[in-house]
């Protein structure tokens, strides 16, 4: 009995050993934001770990756009929302009924054409931006929100696919059968069976693709070039282009835009990890 004990503290302090400097390099970036947010400008970048005179003078700036890198904060703000919020739908749609037909309704050659979707996933999204750019151009998309969009549904849409066929795979396949002999046609059976089952799965993937997109620099940064049609992501990265950037404000303005997914993953938290890890393990 002293031996499972020791063994179990033993583990636990491995754990500790490792999980406390994890934790504490994780917070460290998340720290500096804090930091330099609640500075005044004159003291942002003077090395200390607490500002002598904390001020949330620099959101009053943020809030009522009082500095002309701010000029369209809200506005920017609003098309994040918008574009990720359109993201994560658009996945949620395409996906859902992409699982249900590979998984449930058996299409042919749905396996192989889930596996080429993620046989994408070898490029590195990087690679396929000029090829993007380019292909936006062509159908006259270019510096249309749509543009982004698709352009991250498109980058979700397989990883999303394959997380819900494997969460499908697990559910009976007699609840099928049975909603059949009762006479459901498939899109009963998809409405009434699959979707109430599946919620976890849905919540987890609708999260994963919203932050996704939400999160978004590069793509923004090369399909949208308006200030008022960009990403507050992409604007936080004009604050870099002068030699004396106000980084007093880039953080305060860093820090609410943190907030609102880091609310999303812990509301769906969850969610996110049952949704997630369904079908990993094999009954």
């Amino acid at each position: 009995m002293k031996s499972c004990t020791w063994r179990h503290t033993l583990a636990e302090a491995k754990l500790l050993l490792i999980g406390i400097p994890l934790f504490l390099w994780t917070m460290i970036p998340v720290y500096h934001l804090v930091l330099f947010s609640i500075s005044p400008r004159d003291s942002a970048t003077s090395g200390r770990l607490w500002p002598k005179e904390p001020t949330l003078q620099n959101f009053n700036f943020v809030f009522y756009q009082k500095h002309f890198y701010l000029d369209y904060f809200w506005i920017q703000l609003g098309n994040s929302v918008l574009i990720a919020t359109a993201v994560a739908v658009i996945t949620l749609v395409i996906s859902t009924l992409a699982a249900f037909a590979i998984s449930r309704l058996r299409v042919h050659g749905g396996r192989t054409v889930l596996n080429m979707a993620l046989f994408t996933y070898f490029i590195p999204a990087a690679f396929l931006a000029v090829p993007m750019y380019k292909t936006m151009g062509v159908y006259g998309l270019l510096n249309s929100q749509w543009a982004l969009i698709l352009a991250m549904v498109t980058i979700a849409s397989p990883y999303c696919i394959w997380v819900l066929k494997q969460a499908s795979d697990k559910l009976p396949f007699e609840l099928d059968e049975a909603a059949r002999m009762d006479g459901a046609s498939p899109m009963q059976l998809f409405r009434l069976v699959y979707l109430p089952l599946m919620v976890p799965s849905l919540v987890a993937v609708g999260t994963y693709s919203l932050l996704l997109a939400w999160n978004e620099y590069l793509y923004a940064f090369l399909l949208l070039s308006r200030d008022d049609s960009v990403t507050l992501a992409v604007a936080l990265g004009n604050f870099l282009s002068a030699d004396d950037s106000p980084w007093e404000l880039l953080m305060a303005t860093g820090l609410v835009y943190a907030l609102p997914p880091a609310a999303i993953y812990y509301t769906f938290k969850r969610y996110m990890v049952s949704g997630l890890t369904a079908g990993a393990v094999k009954s």
